[in-house]
């Protein structure tokens, strides 16, 4: 029942000892004992404002006056789904629609008029009065008697005397000894007490969200808008993505395979110029060519690797991520545990991180091992790097590990970064994968 991550009145256990730890059903008793007199103000600020702004439309000053408790009701419907989401742990969005723009104050009048959620608030704040003064009553009656029970001892010290009657049956205590049952018993009573209060209160959650919240459509609408959104910003990210690889590539070209191509062709043309006059002198430059032929070679295969190793597309994810572990400098355990292979782009996805990852622990980590466990998990690929390092691992703009974020989110998956000062530090990709 809650949301973005509140704790929400219907979550979380039922046991007794959950009931008295839970914050949320002592927030909610204290909303109910409180909440009718909220109601009782609601019911006479609306009884007395409609009754006169309707009784001044005669005379046309009505109207304003009207449109003035229009909005005011609205403003207390906002108070109240804030005070749901305080006491319940509950979001209730707004379910209003927008506003028509400028300063004309018809067209917006006519908008406040014909908007539903305007009604359903009215209605809410008008039986909140009688809903209210039910709770009331039977969330005093409840923890009156926890009350008087809990604290007979005390009672019976102050009094002389104290008599419990449960229908037929009465119980009389003399002194605070003979009262230890009563309080015994109210311990009962108290567990009582609060599963009352939280059956009271998910049923005026869910009143409130029915009232006070959007329609099925208006529900609908709002999910996907933020689909939407998420989408756009992970093609956003995506992009972004793309681009920091493509600048890498021309880095990588620019300043390895080219530079050296470029000392081999000039070492092939010293040699040819000495190759009539100093034959030895021509054969260590060739030498040298040769040598500079085999390093841009090389680095090219390097280069190819890290846009996409061919050991991925041929043999799949274990061997691919075997070779990336045979080549990190600490001692690295792999468990891919996958029943099918996965789509091309989550394996490489979960490939590249798990490189990155492990770039990482080479050069900052400092730790003696680590390990690599990729598994499925309902409709996810779970990537998940562990490091016995010293930690303090940060996610930073434009830094390594929010790349991998990027790229995780092209396909709407998640990175998180669990790195405590200390370590050890935890990489986990999410990866949305459907076979």
């Amino acid at each position: 029942m809650s949301r973005a991550g509140a704790v929400g009145v219907a979550d979380g256990a039922w046991t007794p000892g959950a009931m008295v730890r839970a914050a949320v059903n002592w927030r909610a008793a204290i909303y109910l004992g409180v909440h009718f007199f909220f109601g009782l103000a609601y019911f006479i600020g609306l009884l007395v404002g409609i009754t006169v702004s309707g009784a001044l439309t005669v005379i046309w000053v009505g109207i304003p006056l009207l449109a003035g408790v229009m909005v005011l009701w609205r403003a207390v419907a906002m108070v109240e789904r804030r005070l749901a989401r305080l006491a319940f742990g509950v979001r209730i969005p707004d379910p209003y629609r927008p506003m028509p723009r400028g300063r004309n104050p018809f067209p917006k009048l006519k908008a406040l008029v014909l908007d539903p959620a305007t009604w359903k608030d009215l209605v809410y704040l008008a039986s909140t009065f009688p809903i209210g003064l039910a709770e009331f009553v039977v969330s005093a009656v409840a923890w009156s008697a926890t009350a008087m029970l809990l604290f007979s001892p005390a009672i019976v010290l102050g009094s002389g005397g104290m008599e419990v009657n449960f229908g037929p049956v009465s119980y009389w205590a003399g002194n605070p000894l003979e009262a230890l049952p009563m309080a015994a018993l109210g311990v009962v009573a108290l567990l009582v007490a609060l599963y009352v209060t939280r059956t009271i209160a998910i049923a005026h959650a869910l009143w409130a969200r029915l009232l006070l919240g959007p329609n099925r459509a208006q529900a609908e609408n709002r999910e996907l808008r933020a689909t939407t959104e998420r989408l756009q910003a992970s093609r956003a990210r995506g992009v972004d993505a793309v681009e920091f690889e493509r600048r890498r590539i021309e880095r990588d070209l620019h300043d390895g395979a080219q530079q050296r191509l470029l000392a081999v062709a000039m070492d092939i043309g010293r040699a040819r110029a000495k190759l009539d006059s100093d034959p030895e002198g021509a054969r260590d430059l060739i030498e040298q060519a040769h040598a500079g032929t085999r390093e841009a070679i090389q680095e090219l295969r390097d280069l190819a690797r890290g846009i996409y190793p061919a050991i991925l597309t041929d043999r799949g994810l274990d061997p691919a991520l075997s070779g990336l572990a045979g080549r990190a400098p600490v001692p690295v355990e792999v468990d891919v545990d996958l029943p099918e292979r996965p789509p091309a782009a989550v394996e490489s996805i979960a490939y590249f991180i798990v490189a990155e990852a492990l770039a990482n622990v080479a050069k900052y980590a400092r730790a003696t091992r680590a390990s690599v466990r990729v598994a499925r998990e309902d409709a996810w690929v779970v990537v998940e790097i562990a490091d016995n390092g010293v930690g303090g691992a940060v996610v930073r703009p434009s830094g390594g590990l929010a790349g991998l974020a990027d790229r995780a989110a092209t396909i709407d998956g998640m990175v998180l970064v669990d790195s405590p000062p200390g370590g050890p530090t935890i990489v986990r990709a999410d990866l949305p994968c459907t076979w």
